[in-house]
């Protein structure tokens, strides 16, 4: 089957091209999806038109991530946290994501969108998961954008059970205790084959980090925004990226030893990217 791509036109074209020149784009970038509820609540409607206006914002920023060329989008979907959320509630979310994949499945192929799934895949309900074993299936020979989505995931979650997998090859004699590193411990977590964020994206104000990708986190730019979820859109993306774009990233290091073009100067990016564009 042939790929489509997913193109940008007028002014998100502009943006876009803009960003692209003024610094790196995220390779991977991560999205605690938090505020559905308070939406809903601040418009007095029912939680689960939160739920369905954040399948429109999902819609959004994964074409966009596409666009730019982000390699790796990974979205916080549902907690091992969120199974103690009311059964109604559960249950909604469970069929939600059932609609919803059923409903973005061929369109994501078409666009070159590769599916993957983290977390305890098998405590999902039995529809859920041969819908999503049915897309990733669909969609595991395309290239572009890897679509990460963290379902009945925790930090924590995956530290444990790769814990508990190195104790196990130890305890066979096919891994020395001696030997274990922290390239060992990334691999044999569920992200085992997918780079660490660049860039964490949290909504809706809360600095947390919930419980998300504990340990691929150490060295991630992390952006804040007051938006709620379902108000988070592509124009809400190019702030977050151009904000990184801003930042200087060490990773331990001094300022000095940084290469020169890891460095980026915080002017203001609305700034910048109206002199773009209108030649000022």
């Amino acid at each position: 089957m042939a790929k489509g791509s997913i193109l940008a036109v007028g002014m998100d074209k502009k943006h876009q091209e803009h960003l692209k020149k003024s610094g790196s784009i995220p390779a991977h970038i991560a999205i605690i999806m938090d505020g559905n509820g308070r939406w809903a609540k601040k418009k007095r409607l029912p939680r689960v038109a939160g739920h369905n206006e954040g399948v429109n914002a999902v819609r959004d920023i994964v074409e966009t991530c596409a666009q730019l060329g982000v390699r790796y989008l990974t979205l916080y979907t549902f907690s091992t946290e969120n199974w103690r959320r009311p059964k109604d509630e559960v249950s909604m979310l469970m069929r939600l994501l059932l609609t919803s994949l059923k409903d973005e499945r061929d369109r994501l192929h078409k666009n070159n969108i590769r599916l993957r799934v983290i977390g305890d895949f098998a405590s999902l309900p039995v529809s859920v998961q041969d819908e999503f074993i049915d897309a990733m299936d669909l969609m595991k020979h395309n290239t572009g954008l890897t679509l990460v989505l963290a379902l009945s995931y925790s930090g924590r979650w995956d530290i444990t059970q790769a814990v508990a997998h190195i104790a196990a090859d130890v305890k066979k004699g096919t891994l020395a205790a001696d030997a274990v590193t922290e390239e060992t411990i990334s691999r044999y977590l569920s992200t085992r084959d997918i780079p660490d964020p660049d860039l964490l994206v949290r909504t809706s104000g809360e600095l947390r980090l919930s419980n998300f990708l504990l340990w691929e986190l150490a060295y991630t730019e992390i952006y804040i925004t007051d938006l709620n979820w379902p108000d988070f859109r592509h124009t809400a993306l190019y702030d977050a990226i151009a904000a990184y774009q801003a930042r200087e990233r060490r990773f331990g290091m001094v300022s000095e030893q940084l290469p020169p073009a890891t460095k980026r100067s915080a002017t203001n990016y609305v700034e910048r990217f109206f002199k773009s564009v209108s030649g000022f």
